[in-house]
């Protein structure tokens, strides 16, 4: 059993690669580096994985990315409701609006990459010994059209 730094949960919140579990694949380890926010290695720095699967790869973090919102926002409604409560007679549920919409564009960052590295893990399996399993070439990357999107 592997320890657990190198757990699936803890590789994925810190932004590791999926195959190693150790190497960032993000070239800033801050979130809140404008302009960074979501430029990553095109491999990893440990085992060499390329991080740019095929052209177009990360299309579908969107999707993730409006799972981890809703999922987000829902979590926050139920923790007002249980500890602020909603009324009828006044604005909470409005308030409960405004502060929801401010921390997701506060997280909104944290959002990015976490949908960036929950689908690159998807697709790319961990391997306990990617010392000697070569790496799987991408089948359809073309060299001029990486980080085009």
């Amino acid at each position: 059993m592997g320890n657990f730094k190198e757990s699936y949960l803890v590789s994925v919140l810190s932004n590791k690669c999926p195959r190693c579990r150790k190497g960032n694949i993000y070239a800033s380890k801050s979130a809140y580096k404008f302009g960074q926010i979501v430029l990553m290695n095109k491999e990893c720095p440990v085992c060499n994985q390329p991080t740019e699967i095929e052209v177009g790869f990360y299309y579908g973090t969107g999707y993730v990315s409006y799972a981890l919102s809703v999922g987000f926002s829902v979590a926050t409604l139920i923790a007002w409701w249980f500890t602020i409560g909603f009324s009828l007679d006044d604005n909470r549920f409005f308030w409960w609006m405004g502060i929801n919409a401010v921390v997701m564009l506060a997280i909104q960052p944290l959002f990015m990459r976490l949908s960036r590295t929950l689908w690159l893990s998807w697709f790319v399996s961990y391997d306990t010994k990617w010392e000697e399993h070569p790496i799987e070439t991408p089948e359809r990357v073309i060299p001029g059209q990486e980080n085009n999107w």
